[in-house]
């Protein structure tokens, strides 16, 4: 689908002209007519009287360098206290051919960028040897995550396991919520105690400030960009506050920017912010989808014996019933819908369905413990970088009325996963932090160049409606769609949408429109 508002014809000449220019390696590219005309192109002020970072790369192993980078705390005072920002980077493997920096946001907000990028820069289907040996490949931990002023809640990794591990289980029915509620203020209250100044410096904005400093030190002259997820976020809000910095950008696994932030007619203050971008559906969707792979995989899933799907609803509605004990360990039925929620990464289908069956098969028992030892998926601050961060971002019900109401009528309208969309960011209803540079748009402001969004069909946690509805409100971007079940190019490999990320990022140039791709693979193969 071409969403793009149609560049008239010297627009189109322009990009041609941009097209033999990167191929030559020559990075920078002209500013569109459209974006000149009226006078100087918009761009935002505050990251413009910052100096820009001076970094030192050295060797930390296994070919990738890294070095630090001072930015402002605060953008407002560009000269007062400076934070330092962890990057790391994968050199060109080809210099001789070299187009530039590529920077790779992988989303959540939370984890390491820097250490998602040791982990994954070798994944062909995610950075291939064409598209590797052409740039190099550069992420960071963002203002509030990991290594870089990190928002730290608890005096001790102690203390932080011991009550991230106590979070009561997700409410199931009428007169649960209480506990989570008194949780959720608990957790936000330590935070305002703990977290320091970062705590009001959190935004997205600030970071989208952060990259236009890093490119900058890296010394080119427009941005390449590949956001993932969450990333789509912060590209988008670089791409409005810095559009005439924009070289290339890839929205991968994308949101609706708007709903994400304000909400779209009012709903910021009374819809919670999962249920506004369609979570709900999307996971809805994917694990139909997991279930009809499932079933035409045959013996290899473990799950698709009999009828998946008439299966799925005994087990759910079994659990509700009684926790389920497997291997020992008690299963609520909780824990299951949020097991079988987790459907981003489409390598794990596999697990999923041994579980789903074993589940299945056990029945019921007494009343046990929860399925895992919650402390152990806590590792560094990725919680509290999430809340720090979209909590400060996002316009949300602050009426815990609000989120029990919803839960009830979410849980009718999508059965067994409508809750898990309106819990999820409830913490967001009792958050301290707030930033007054977070970016509430517009959204549409006119880029130097388009911008290339990819989805899967079935997203869990950016659903396809989503994508589209961000993608228009950009001002100059086209979808392309991947068949497959998962959340990004991340988790749903394909050769195919790597390869047309990767001529798009050549280039700068947009596939043609109606192009779509195929997975490489069933995950069951």
């Amino acid at each position: 689908m071409d969403l793009r508002l149609g560049p008239n014809r010297s627009h189109r000449i322009r990009r041609a002209a941009l097209a033999l220019l990167i191929g030559a390696g020559v990075l920078g590219a002209p500013v569109p007519a459209s974006a000149e005309e009226g006078g100087e192109p918009y761009i935002d002020r505050l990251a413009q009287s910052a100096e820009t970072p001076a970094m030192q790369w050295s060797d930390c192993q296994d070919g990738f360098q890294c070095a630090s980078a001072k930015v402002p705390l605060d953008y407002n005072q560009p000269h007062g206290d400076q934070i330092e920002l962890a990057v790391i980077k994968l050199p060109a493997a080809d210099p001789s051919r070299r187009i530039g920096t590529l920077f790779v946001n992988f989303g959540g907000p939370g984890p390491s960028g820097a250490d998602r990028l040791r982990e994954r820069a070798r994944w062909p289907w995610l950075f291939s040897d064409e598209l590797r040996s052409r740039f190099d490949v550069v992420s960071w931990d963002p203002r509030a995550v990991a290594r870089s002023a990190a928002v730290r809640c608890f005096p001790s990794v102690d203390e932080q396991l011991a009550f991230l591990g106590s979070a009561p289980e997700m409410p199931t029915a009428a007169g649960q919520d209480a506990p989570y509620y008194d949780w959720s203020k608990e957790f936000a209250d330590r935070c305002e105690q703990q977290a320091g100044p970062i705590l009001n410096h959190a935004s997205t904005a600030n970071t989208a400030r952060d990259l236009e400093l890093l490119r900058r030190a890296v010394g080119d002259p427009k941005l390449t960009y590949h956001g993932i997820s969450y990333g789509t976020q912060l590209g988008a809000i670089y791409a409005n506050m810095f559009p005439s910095r924009v070289r290339a950008m890839v929205f991968d696994g994308s949101m609706d920017f708007e709903g994400n932030v304000n909400g779209h007619d009012g709903q910021g203050a009374t819809v919670p912010l999962d249920t506004r971008q369609g979570v709900a559906d999307g996971i809805a969707a994917t694990f139909e989808a997991f279930l009809q792979q499932c079933s035409a995989a045959g013996p290899r899933c473990a799950f698709s014996s009999g009828d998946p799907r008439l299966k799925w609803t005994v087990l759910a509605e079994r659990a509700r019933l009684a926790p389920i004990k497997v291997d020992g360990q008690a299963w609520t039925y909780s824990a299951i819908i949020n097991a079988a929620a987790s459907l981003s990464q489409s390598s794990t289908y596999p697990d999923l369905a041994v579980l789903l069956q074993k589940l299945f098969d056990a029945g019921t028992t007494v009343p046990g413990l929860l399925p895992v030892a919650r402390g152990a998926s806590y590792l560094g601050n990725r919680t509290e970088a999430y809340h720090a961060i979209q909590c400060t971002d996002s316009v949300v019900p602050t009426d815990t009325s609000i989120y029990s109401r919803a839960a009830v009528s979410e849980d009718l309208r999508v059965p067994y996963f409508g809750r898990v969309a309106v819990f999820g960011t409830a913490t967001c209803a009792f958050w301290r932090g707030h930033d007054a540079d977070r970016y509430t748009g517009p959204w549409n402001r006119r880029t130097a160049a388009p911008i290339l969004v990819l989805n899967s069909r079935f997203d869990p946690a950016t659903p396809l409606p989503g994508a589209y509805a961000g993608a228009a409100q950009l001002a100059d971007a086209r979808v392309v769609v991947i068949e497959g079940a998962g959340h990004s190019s991340m988790y749903v490999p394909s050769t195919c949408a790597e390869r047309t990320k990767r001529e798009y990022l050549f280039t700068g140039l947009l596939p043609p429109e109606g192009t779509g791709c195929a997975i490489d693979k069933s995950p069951f193969d």
